[in-house]
């Protein structure tokens, strides 16, 4: 609604509310009540209570209270005992002037339900003021030529009260020449008159001096007097006369001071002192003396003080014109104040409600009175809010209106609104006066708890340490308060199986999450938790979310060979025929592992074979396959040591071996292996040539030393007995043969031959070293660039 429109612009809805108003009090007429001024402090006024048909109780639970028309305290009321007292003495004379009757009006104003109850209390006068005149002594000038009769205007005296009180005669001390003569205007104003009873006679008498008195009405009766002076002047035939004998002026309130108001003039066709003019004020009362200036020599009025039409509406001034020969004439000037729109209006909140809860209908806010102490449009008034704001003003009375909510308002929304009334007059310009009142919405519990998410999903290594924090759920909760603190707590799983108890626990306080104790990937991979958060409101709101756990694995499992299977029993031989091709399938190591992920993902590598080269591993699918074409001179037998690691991090890893022997054709039956040291002693085939060759050369030569020295001893047993030969005595076993030339063989080709008893092929059983100390030594130092040729020769 814009500043200054209407703010009611559908004048049916205005005339239903007033309507509605009338009816709820109609019951309740205006009253009016009398007390006189001057009255103690205290004095009992009336018995609202019983005027109201309320009980002594209604009044205090109600919430009544007294407001005057002008904010004056002057009434109080005695909740208690429903009785309106005065609060302080009244003086009518300073309420209403000279107004009469002299009346203020008041309100009641009643809450829980809205009622307003007009009074007017009537200030009755009491003749507490005594009548004065403006001036302590009158000059009259009179000619002595005035016939009986003559009638002569003499300024009035000011009573203050009004009434009876007010003045009601004049009367003069006794004479022979003149008598007094009271006379009463329209406004009800008595003035004097001085009446010639009988001729004057200058040369006799110049000067006469009578005591005018003013009387009051009031009991006892109050007067004040004035001494008139009297002049009598010889003839002068042409008095002054005006222009106009009545002058009208209309002068804005908002005239600045030192303006020309009007200017009298008047005519004399004496000559001389006779014609010449003086003007003056007949009658001057204090408001006119102090707000207007009179030029005596020109009759030029101007404004020495600015004017208030709320004050003072009029003013009539009675001016006169002397000549000097003491004839004088005499006008009036009715000056009336415009009004000019310079009054904003004013407000006054008489009761204010806050805060209001958030879930209340329909509730009144505030009650406030709006008041323009300009008159016609400029008095005229309308009230209005913003239009953005959940709240309405309703006229309850005149010149009041109520505040309410336009339905319940939401605090989460809107916790605070700061409402801005604007009260516009309809004057030229128009003016207006805001005022602002903030109203608070108090909290109710009508939010649950929201939590961040609908589903949280937490990931947690598994082997964790008991009580480790695994993360933290959130709600927040728009309400205020108790209401808005939150408290968690995990609510029954949906499976019953679920050891909940014993997994996961929750701060009740921050939502955080810890695991209980150790988690195992691979018994529980993953779980559910449903977590509930409530609010301390009552009643209390709640929500839930759910969570999901997500154990993570760890490298905690080896690989696991599952073919060939290595339980200690019979090794299982895998045949390759020697026409095989190279990349010939041999067999595939399978192996599994309990974890997942990279630490699941398995690779394949041949660590020892006993002839390198012959046979390879793929690392991915584990297939032994031959590596080249297979020859005669290749050994029958192999063993080949194959290593399964997974990815993890530390990798892991278990070995399986594999036994595999050559054969010509599936349809040949293969030889029994022999034990594993025997086969790993043979499973190199040059290891084995070299056996051989050095098995052939020493016993060639062994057989040669034989037969020399056979023959030897065979000469000198000959030559010293002629006998036949004998077998050489020495220090060596009988099992050795010395070929060194000293009788011994060295050391270091020193062996023990054996073959295999009962062996159709005549195979070696082993070849050992008689010395396994320097022997293993020196196969030590060969084993280190050759491991092949260590894995030939085992203890």
């Amino acid at each position: 609604m814009e500043a200054g429109g209407e703010c009611f612009p559908k004048q049916r809805q205005v005339l239903i509310l007033f309507l509605l108003l009338g009816e709820a009090l109609a019951g309740w007429e205006s009253r009016r009540y009398s007390v006189m001024e001057e009255t103690e402090s205290g004095s009992f006024v009336a018995n609202l209570a019983k005027d109201l048909g309320l009980g002594v109780g209604e009044l205090a639970a109600r919430g009544a209270r007294v407001v005057s028309e002008d904010n004056e305290p002057g009434l109080q009321l005695d909740l208690q005992t429903g009785e309106l007292v005065l609060s302080e003495k009244l003086d009518r004379e300073e309420m209403c002037g000279s107004t009469d009757p002299c009346v203020m009006h008041f309100q009641v104003l009643l809450k829980n339900p809205l009622g307003v109850f007009r009074g007017e209390l009537l200030v009755r006068d009491i003749n507490d003021h005594s009548p004065e005149f403006p001036e302590r002594e009158m000059t009259l000038k009179i000619l002595e030529t005035s016939p009986p009769g003559t009638v002569f205007a003499l300024k009035k005296a000011q009573d203050l009260d009004v009434g009876n009180n007010n003045i009601q005669n004049y009367s003069i001390s006794p004479n022979a020449h003149f008598r007094v003569s009271t006379r009463t205007r329209g406004d009800g104003r008595k003035y004097p008159e001085l009446v010639l009873v009988k001729e004057l006679d200058r040369e006799e008498q110049a000067e006469l001096k009578v005591t005018l008195t003013a009387l009051d009405g009031g009991s006892p009766p109050r007067s004040g007097a004035a001494q008139v002076r009297i002049l009598v002047l010889d003839v002068n035939d042409n008095a002054p006369e005006f222009v106009q004998t009545l002058y009208q002026v209309q002068v804005p309130e908002n005239s600045p001071v030192g303006m020309l108001v009007v200017k009298v003039s008047a005519r004399d066709l004496d000559t001389g002192t006779n014609g010449e003019i003086s003007y003056s004020y007949f009658y001057s009362s204090q408001e006119i003396s102090t707000t207007f200036e009179l030029n005596n020599f020109s009759g030029e009025v101007r404004l020495i003080k600015k004017l208030d039409f709320e004050t003072i509406s009029s003013y009539e001034l009675e001016m006169e014109a002397s000549d000097g020969g003491g004839l004088s004439g005499r006008c009036s000037v009715s000056i009336e104040v415009v009004d000019v729109n310079d009054n904003f209006p004013e407000l006054t909140i008489s009761s204010l409600t806050s805060p209001i809860p958030e879930n209340s209908p329909e509730t009144e806010v505030a009650l406030f009175r709006v008041r323009d102490r300009d008159s016609g449009d400029n008095g005229k008034m309308t009230c209005c809010i913003q239009d953005d704001l959940p709240f309405l003003l309703k006229p309850s009375e005149e010149n009041f209106y109520t505040l309410v909510t336009n339905g319940a308002l939401d605090r989460e929304s809107q916790a605070e609104y700061n409402i801005t009334i604007t009260v516009s007059d309809l004057g030229t310009p128009r003016l207006q006066t805001q005022h602002t009142i903030t109203v608070t919405v108090s909290d109710v519990n009508d939010n649950a708890p929201a939590f961040s998410q609908t589903t949280y999903t937490l990931r947690v290594r598994e082997n964790n340490s008991p009580a480790l924090h695994i993360g933290t759920v959130s709600a927040t909760d728009r309400d205020a308060g108790a209401n808005a603190q939150v408290t968690y707590s995990l609510l029954p799983p949906r499976d019953p199986q679920l050891p909940l108890a014993s997994l996961v626990s929750i701060n009740a306080d921050n939502g955080q999450l810890f695991a209980l104790r150790s988690l195992d990937y691979e018994a529980l991979q993953a779980f559910e938790v449903r977590v509930g958060a409530a609010d301390r409101g009552s009643p209390a709101l709640s929500s839930q979310a759910l969570v999901r756990v997500l154990v993570l694995d760890d490298n905690d499992n080896a690989p696991f060979v599952l073919y060939p299977l290595q339980n200690g029993s019979a090794p299982c031989t895998e045949l390759v025929p020697r026409a095989a091709e190279a990349g010939y399938l041999v067999t595939k190591v399978v192996a599994v592992d309990g974890d997942s992920g990279q630490n699941a993902w398995l690779s394949f590598q041949l660590l020892k074979a006993t002839e390198p080269g012959l046979f390879g591993v793929w690392a991915h699918n584990g297939e032994v396959r031959t590596a080249r074409l297979l020859s005669e001179r290749d050994a029958v037998r192999h063993r080949l040591l194959v290593l399964v690691k997974d990815n993890g991090e530390p990798p892991l890893s278990a070995s399986v071996t594999l036994h595999v022997l050559l054969v010509d054709g599936f349809s040949q039956p293969y030889l029994p292996l022999p034990d594993v040291a025997a086969a790993e002693a043979r499973a190199d085939p040059l290891t084995v040539y070299l056996v051989i060759a050095l098995a052939s050369v020493s016993s060639l030569f062994l057989c040669s030393a034989l037969a020399f020295v056979a023959v030897r001893l065979c000469r000198r047993s000959g030559a010293a007995s002629g006998g036949g030969c004998a077998v050489p005595e020495g220090h060596f076993p009988g099992h050795l043969v010395d070929v060194s030339g000293a009788g011994t063989l060295s050391q270091s080709y020193q062996y023990e031959v054996c073959l295999t008893g009962g062996s159709g092929t005549s195979e070696f059983k082993f070849l050992k070293p008689i010395f396994p100390n320097i022997v293993s030594q020196d196969l030590g130092r060969k084993s280190e660039g050759n491991p092949t040729f260590q894995s030939n020769f085992p203890e």
